[in-house]
């Protein structure tokens, strides 16, 4: 581990110390020349800084060989100029490469910056590095689907990841889909192009992919992942994603209710492990708004009701969810480890106007889930002078952790948590990682219950206005924390926090709503307060 933390001539003389163990009766005869190809391959696979493998091949020939044949992952971008010719010099000197990554992330203009990669970059990647097995692409504006058709010859492609790639069509994933026959891990984030799905067919058919994540694709419905088809029974993650007011759009038509359409919610997916559903409506509404008395499932909704492998399951803001269908859920789910509901109140079938889980769901969960370990509650747009339009209450969410083995539990937004709740969790046997977000009923007599909890390890407060300074003093006296996380937290100080815990993160600046509630309603994200680091 040494050699991560040396720059080059440090590195020297490390690797030097390396041989004087080996070799320390011939020392003096023996140079870095001597040294077994293996064992300098060894050497290099220890070593997984790009900055420590460039000052590594710089210490002699031999290791500057040795690397070449060894480096099987760069990552590359802004700073690759010209950008063809170098990325070509690249993948000659490193011929094994078998993950690579393409992140413009920042990139502003040609002026400023030079020219991006373009397709004739991937033409280089397909002719020169037949091990590829794994490629993100990320903010590449000059890659379009010409590029993605030279990736059809990388026959040994199992992962595929394009973020931002604006200029990429269907024609140019089907392609992709038709070439790479080994696909497994494939990724499509915010492709504006994108608008039919017979690439996604196709992959259904092949039935070769095990992870598919679709994020702020417009082009693509949840409807239009009926389409995958055989490609779900295969299936152990998947996530889908949409971003802005789409609540406020109502329910979208359902394609399915069609008897003539034909794909249909008769699909297996008994092999899913890992589920996230966000920003989607799953349900159908009367005249007036409210979720009619007869609805059926509608779009990705039917997952819930098929899935019985489910480890991880993350709800984010789904409209739609019904709670008989979630306890039928956790009780089919019996190896769920990590659980994620994100939830805004909204009017139910019974008139109220409140999110749509209950205590009778975290009784479920607790009684049917035993081995649940990573629990987040997360609301919003929940009024604080109106507790009951979160269905859960503070006796449930207690139950809950007492129950199981929650070893991290986030709370985000629960104005109906008080102190109390503190108290009542402080004496779970498990607990080692808390997160209280924008609980505006928490104050410092809550940190002086969870100072008592016997295993936490690690706190995170965050827009947790009625902390203050004699609250973390509480938390300092105790001396067990490991980590504290301070954001936006007013009363608390920058003084208040220092020696609390052996690392302390600390920034006095406010968060986003999007950002605190993990929503993106407002376009471009803002960027996250830069928090100050304390170590004792």
């Amino acid at each position: 581990m040494l050699i991560l933390e040396l720059g080059h001539c440090g590195l020297i003389i490390c690797i030097r110390l390396i041989l004087i163990c080996l070799f320390h009766d011939s020392m003096s005869t023996f140079s870095m020349e001597d040294l077994q190809e293996p064992l300098l391959a060894e050497i290099i696979k220890r070593v997984t800084r790009t900055t420590d493998l460039n000052s590594i091949s710089l210490v002699s020939k031999r290791l500057y060989t040795v690397d070449a044949e060894e480096r099987g992952t760069i990552c590359v971008g802004c700073g690759l100029h010209p950008a063809t010719e170098s990325f070509s010099l690249l993948c000659s000197r490193f011929p094994n490469l078998w993950k690579v990554e393409i992140n413009y992330s920042g990139w502003t203009s040609i002026e400023a910056q030079g020219k991006q990669l373009g397709n004739q970059g991937l033409s280089v990647l397909s002719s020169h590095c037949s091990s590829l097995t794994d490629l993100s692409l990320s903010f590449c504006s000059d890659i379009n689907d010409i590029g993605l058709g030279y990736l059809a010859h990388c026959k040994k492609l199992m992962a595929l990841r394009l973020s931002f790639t604006p200029a990429i069509t269907s024609d140019g994933l089907l392609s992709v889909a038709v070439g790479c026959k080994s696909l497994s891990t494939f990724h499509l984030v915010d492709c504006i192009k994108v608008d039919s799905v017979e690439w996604l067919e196709y992959l259904g058919r092949a039935g070769s992919v095990v992870e598919l994540v679709v994020k702020d694709c417009k082009g693509i419905s949840q409807f239009d992942l009926l389409k995958f088809g055989p490609g779900w029974m295969k299936l152990e993650k998947f996530e889908f994603e949409i971003n802005g007011n789409y609540w406020l759009s109502g329910p979208p038509p359902d394609p399915a209710s069609d008897a003539r359409y034909p794909y249909k919610y008769d699909i297996c997916c008994e092999n899913l492990k890992d589920l996230r559903l966000a920003h989607i409506i799953t349900m159908r509404s009367d005249d007036e708004g409210l979720p009619a008395p007869t609805a059926q499932e509608i779009g990705l909704r039917f997952l819930l009701r098929k899935c019985k492998a489910l480890e991880k399951l993350c709800l984010d803001y789904v409209v739609g969810l019904d709670e008989d269908e979630m306890i039928a859920l956790f009780q089919n789910c019996s190896n769920l480890r990590s659980l994620s509901l994100r939830l805004m109140p909204l009017h139910q079938r019974d008139w109220h106007f409140r999110t749509p889980l209950t205590d009778e769901s975290l009784k479920a969960l607790g009684l049917s889930c035993p081995m649940l370990e990573v629990v987040e509650l997360t609301f919003t747009f929940c009024s604080s002078g109106y507790p009951t339009e979160i269905g859960f209450t503070q006796k449930g969410i207690v139950a809950l952790i007492q129950t199981c083995p929650i070893r991290a539990f986030m709370l985000n937004g629960a104005n109906m948590f008080f102190d109390s709740g503190l108290e009542g969790i402080s004496s779970a046997p498990f607990l080692e990682q808390l997160e209280l977000l924008d609980c505006k009923r928490i104050t410092d007599a809550g940190m002086s219950f969870i100072a008592h909890a016997p295993r936490l390890s690690s706190l995170t407060l965050r827009k947790c206005q009625d902390v203050t300074d004699n609250g973390i003093a509480k938390l300092a006296h105790s001396a067990k924390l490991e980590s504290l996380t301070v954001v936006g937290c007013h009363q608390i100080s920058r003084e208040g926090v220092q020696g609390a815990a052996r690392l302390v993160r600390y920034s006095a600046d406010s968060e986003s709503h999007d950002s605190l509630k993990g929503m993106k309603l407002t376009g471009k994200p803002t960027a996250p307060p830069v928090l100050e680091t304390f170590a004792a």
